[in-house]
């Protein structure tokens, strides 16, 4: 979830006539003029509807991490081996996979599945009815111990505290009209010591397709290897503060609890994935308030370049257009996502889970994504000698 970015409390289970139903849109219909609680019907995610329990939790420590990936198979056989279709969405990033339940997988086929996502940022899986709240928080204890949100929802039903509840209804802000689109990319929770590294998110309900609600990915391997090899080096030194004060405040004015005192931390801008031993930027514009020793101007002008980079490259994205039970699975290290708007009168509900993951490292003997691959398949360099004469003519 985006930092200052809370789901309003007044929703409505309702759609409105004239809008035929499909299978990821409401089936409740809506008379003009009637009140919600008249337009409402049982729903059959009650439980699992976003809820903002007024506790307190100690401040998260540093704990082992044993990153799962590394026992996965290079090639990926065991899960790939069951499905029935794979494709990528583009060179850099997204894989959608076909014939899986994610319920059902064994320990080899979690173990590929951990190193397939840590390899392609984030990958698919459609109409996944047997993965319900239970099976989604195993396979995540699987990868590590759980996250539980200091300030979003979680579900009603008690005991799902490390699940974080997505719901939006119709009379929900379009909070386009608060952020710039760019600010609104982000990685979750990187002010945490350990931020999450294996996530999924499951959707519900949603728009009818081509309704809207869809989410994008962006590639933070690729945005590395998007910039130049000097700006490389320079931002390889560099670490960076990230803050949760932004995201707790704009919770305490809105009266709920701030269940875990907001933390600032310091991570490397360039992080390496100890899965695939490829360097990454690690960096949103949400959470990262100041890159440390160097001069303001400097560092709001270096924010401000990233932002750009990891916003508007489009080779670096990947977007997803959703429907009732698919599943998201991407690794949080190495990617930036965003939520899209514009998707009224409609119910979207989702439910996340994710684990800790290691704390964020940077290690010079690190290899860049592009040049490791083209170097394996002989791919040729990218040309980022900006000097060159074209013709822009598409």
């Amino acid at each position: 979830m985006a930092p200052g970015l809370v789901e309003p409390l007044q929703y409505n289970d309702i759609k409105p006539k004239g809008i035929n139903a499909s299978s990821t849109g409401s089936t409740i219909k809506y008379t003009p003029g009637r009140s919600v609680s008249e337009s409402h019907e049982h729903y059959e995610h009650e439980d699992l509807r976003p809820s903002f329990p007024d506790v307190h939790w100690p401040a998260l420590t540093e704990a082992a991490y044993q990153d799962k990936g590394l026992k996965g198979d290079a090639q990926f056989r065991n899960l790939l081996s069951a499905a029935t279709d794979v494709f990528d969405y583009n060179p850099k990033i997204g894989t959608e996979i076909h014939g899986i339940d994610l319920a059902n997988l064994t320990d080899a086929q979690k173990n590929d599945l951990a190193r397939l996502i840590a390899t392609r940022g984030v990958v698919f899986f459609r109409d996944q009815k047997n993965f319900d709240i239970e099976a989604q928080r195993e396979l995540g204890k699987y990868f590590g111990t759980l996250h539980k949100h200091a300030t979003t929802a979680v579900p009603r039903r008690p005991g799902l505290e490390d699940v974080h509840v997505v719901y939006t209804g119709e009379n929900s802000q379009d909070m386009r009209a608060m952020f710039t689109p760019t600010f609104l990319w982000h990685s979750d929770v990187t002010y945490e010591i350990q931020p999450p590294s294996y996530t999924s998110l499951k959707v519900l309900t949603g728009p009818p397709r081509g309704g809207g609600g869809d989410t994008l990915w962006s590639s933070q391997y690729a945005a590395y290897d998007a910039l130049s090899p000097s700006m490389q080096k320079y931002l390889e030194g560099l670490t960076a503060l990230h803050s949760a004060d932004m995201q707790a405040q704009g919770s305490r004015e809105l009266g709920r609890a701030v269940r875990r005192d907001p933390v600032t931390t310091t991570h490397p801008l360039v992080r390496v994935n100890p899965v695939t031993g490829w360097k990454s930027l690690f960096f949103n514009p949400g959470f990262v308030t100041k890159i440390i020793g160097i001069p303001k101007t400097e560092s709001d002008a270096i924010i401000g370049y990233l932002n750009e980079v990891v916003s508007t490259t489009q080779e670096l994205h990947v977007r997803f257009q959703w429907n009732k039970n698919d599943v998201a699975f991407w690794d949080n290290r190495i990617s930036n996502h965003t939520a899209s708007y514009g998707f009224a009168p409609h119910r979207r509900h989702a439910v996340r889970v994710c684990c800790h993951g290691e704390r964020p490292f940077f290690d010079p003997n690190g290899k860049s994504q592009e040049d490791d691959l083209a170097e394996r398949y002989g791919i040729p360099k990218i040309n980022k000698d900006g000097s060159g004469i074209v013709n822009y003519n598409d």
